[in-house]
């Protein structure tokens, strides 16, 4: 039964796919459970007041003593912003990471008041670890972000490869990028099963290389007349070293805006990962000694986040900068799905206060995922005998599942799964089995999934038609409102032009009261269930709108 058992390999996300960001996957070997980046994504439209999302853990809580590690592929939030929270649920795991990973993450756990890292081991490419079951080692790829890493796990029946987010960029870097001979190497040997990025599966061609995007940066510093600001991810160090010489070749000189801008920098410089001259960058509040010709501004907000700096200069509501005509602004991202509204709502205020806006694809940005030719050739490298697509929402998986197809995997070989879906491996073969149970857990302020569907609910309610509070005072022995019923409106009507509507209100609610009271017996939850009821069928045919109704009732 235990070799049988050792035989058994089961693949399943509790994040990561049908949805972009929160990428979480586990593997399973036998008894040992090996779980592939703990990341955090942004909330949806309708997560009212949420901050972040992260996965559903409960699963590995439940089986803590089988967990082999936490497996990290790089920096961003969306494979690292979870630690801090399963730190606290899983206080024995192991995390493996490499160093620039690393540093992001001391900074995350110092916000969050850890300072102690003896739960993570460092890894290179060069790294092998080896456990009871399996064992696994590390690729580098390319991506938008230095220290980018894919997995290989050997297991009994083959090898299963996680590739992390890539592209394939040939063009030189200062930075090691994908080591495309070791990716040739492991599909030579075999690879059982293969979990790969389908973020832009949807895009033909190629996603573009970096030198083109420093040729076009350079350029437009070179030749603005006034000053440049330029905003990308704060994670974004090819990005950032890009603006620098771009600065240097323009001799101007260079402010920083915002401080995980700042912190980032100072991350990338303790591993000399950003090459900086000593007389480059000065503070903001120096930039009005210097000519406007002189200045390059760096910031973050590219996703038109309400808090983040490019925002707020946009609305001329930052301290330290603002908008002023002749400024070009340079936007060195694109929205993440769903942020479009916020992001075009940033790039108006900025035209309309004079800028002069670069957005969107036009050449000051491309994608650190690979786009479909990509994706065929790490298929191609890799020649999986399954395909599992992640990374991205379902039409984004379905997409690389053709792609998948056309390479000649066999169409039956390719999960397109959902969370908590179960792929698992026998004797070589692939079947789906059970269903983990999975969710997801909503982070609102220091609260850590307090808040759920019904909380949510109320909230939505709250945003579409308001809140009327309903209170009455009355005297339980003599069977007499005391006082009211007095109505206070938030979001629904303004009083003062709808008087009448008031008015018939508190009639309702005082008749209603009125013939409750004179029951023998006057129940407390009957009472606020009839004013509530009475009072929202006459609200909704007066205004065709459901407020929140929230009876107040006090005995004196």
């Amino acid at each position: 039964m235990v070799k049988e058992l050792s035989q058994q390999v089961k693949v399943f996300a509790l994040g990561g796919v049908g949805e972009i960001g929160k990428n979480m996957y586990v593997v399973e070997v036998g008894e040992s459970i090996y779980v592939l980046d703990a990341g955090l994504k942004f909330p949806d439209q309708e997560m009212y007041g949420i901050d972040h999302v992260i996965p559903d853990v409960s699963y590995l809580e439940k089986n803590a003593q089988r967990l082999v590690g936490v497996f990290i592929t790089h920096g961003h939030e969306d494979h690292i912003g979870a630690i801090p929270y399963i730190m606290k649920k899983l206080p024995e795991v192991k995390f493996y990471t490499n160093k620039l990973a690393l540093l992001f993450i001391r900074e995350k756990l110092s916000e969050k008041g850890i300072k102690n890292l003896s739960q993570f081991e460092v890894y290179d490419e060069n790294s092998k670890f080896n456990f009871d079951d399996s064992s696994i080692s590390f690729f580098r790829t390319t991506h938008s972000i230095p220290d980018s890493f894919g997995f290989c796990i050997d297991t009994p029946q083959g090898a299963v490869v996680y590739t992390g987010d890539f592209k394939f960029d040939q063009s030189k870097s200062p930075y090691p990028g994908a080591d495309l001979g070791k990716l040739a190497l492991i599909g030579d040997k075999g690879v059982l099963c293969l979990l790969s990025d389908s973020t832009n599966a949807e895009r033909q061609g190629f996603s573009g290389s970096e030198k083109k995007v420093s040729e076009e940066i350079k350029k437009e510093v070179t030749n603005a007349k006034g000053r440049v600001i330029i905003a990308c991810f704060a994670s974004n160090i090819y990005r950032i070293q890009q603006v620098i010489n771009a600065c240097v070749s323009a001799n101007r000189k260079l402010a920083v805006v915002g401080s995980s801008m700042v912190k980032s920098i100072e991350i990338a410089k303790e591993l000399d990962y950003l090459t900086i001259p000593d007389d480059l960058m000065i503070s903001v509040v120096d930039t009005d000694n210097y000519k406007e010709r002189d200045i390059v501004i760096l910031t973050t907000g590219t996703q038109g986040e309400p808090m983040a700096a490019l925002s707020r200069i946009a609305k001329g509501a930052h301290k330290q900068v603002s908008i002023r005509k002749g400024d070009t602004v340079l936007m060195a991202a694109t929205p993440i799905p769903g942020n479009e509204m916020l992001v075009a709502s940033s790039v108006n205020l900025l035209f309309r206060a004079g800028a002069n806006v670069i957005y969107g694809y036009k050449k000051v940005h491309v994608s650190g995922h690979g786009y479909e030719e990509e994706l065929k050739l790490m298929l191609e490298l890799m020649k999986p005998k399954y395909f599992l697509p992640v990374h991205g929402e379902f039409r984004m998986q379905k997409a690389h599942g053709h792609i998948g197809e056309e390479v000649g995997i066999a169409k039956e070989n390719i999960y397109i799964i959902a969370k908590g879906d179960i792929v698992s491996f026998k004797n070589g073969i692939a079947s789906k089995t059970e269903k983990v149970e999975v969710g997801n857990v909503l982070i609102d302020g220091i609260g850590v999934g307090d808040v759920g569907n019904i909380v949510l609910r109320d909230r939505k309610l709250l945003s579409q038609d308001g809140i009327l509070v309903v209170v009455v005072t009355f005297n339980k022995q003599r069977r007499l409102i005391i006082s009211g019923p007095e109505i206070i409106t938030r979001g629904f009507v303004y009083v003062r032009e709808s008087e009448k509507l008031i008015t018939r209100s508190s009639e309702i609610v005082k008749d209603i009261t009125e013939k409750m009271l004179q029951n023998d017996q006057i129940e407390w939850t009957l009472l606020k269930n009839s004013i509530r009821d009475g009072l929202s069928a006459y609200l909704y045919e007066e205004t065709k709108r459901r407020p929140m109704i929230l009876p107040i009732l006090m005995e004196v």
